[in-house]
């Protein structure tokens, strides 16, 4: 069984940074790709970027390429997204995913984290 637990979110403004972190533990091994989901309100959930934890390919939502990246380091078992130049469409429930990827961008989550909120203000 594998645990995910993210952090970092919170309120920021527009044009602010903000990191989220996600602390993986237990069997590790089998997620190979590790990545970020986002849900606003009324909305589906979507993509966000995601990061091969052996070779650190990674890939980006069209929406979020150039602003956010994915990075991860092994030894802590942890992934990170540093989101920079925030917009309030960028405010939503960010979720941390482990699992497959079999065609880019398509993250399967087979573990799941329990999400942090962040809020951008205009």
């Amino acid at each position: 069984q594998v645990q995910l637990v993210e952090s970092g979110g919170g309120l920021v403004q527009a044009g602010g940074s903000l990191r989220l972190s996600c602390a993986a533990s237990g069997r590790t091994f089998g997620s190979y790709f590790m990545g970020w989901f986002r849900q606003a309100p009324g909305k589906e959930r979507e993509f966000v970027a995601a990061i091969n934890r052996s070779y650190g390919n990674t890939y980006y939502a069209d929406s979020v390429k150039g602003r956010f990246t994915i990075s991860r380091d092994n030894a802590k078992n942890t992934v990170y997204l540093q989101m920079n130049s925030l917009t309030p469409e960028d405010t939503a429930v960010y979720y941390c995913a482990g699992g497959s990827m079999p065609r880019p961008k398509d993250l399967r989550g087979d573990y799941w984290g329990q999400g942090t909120q962040v809020t951008v203000s205009s």
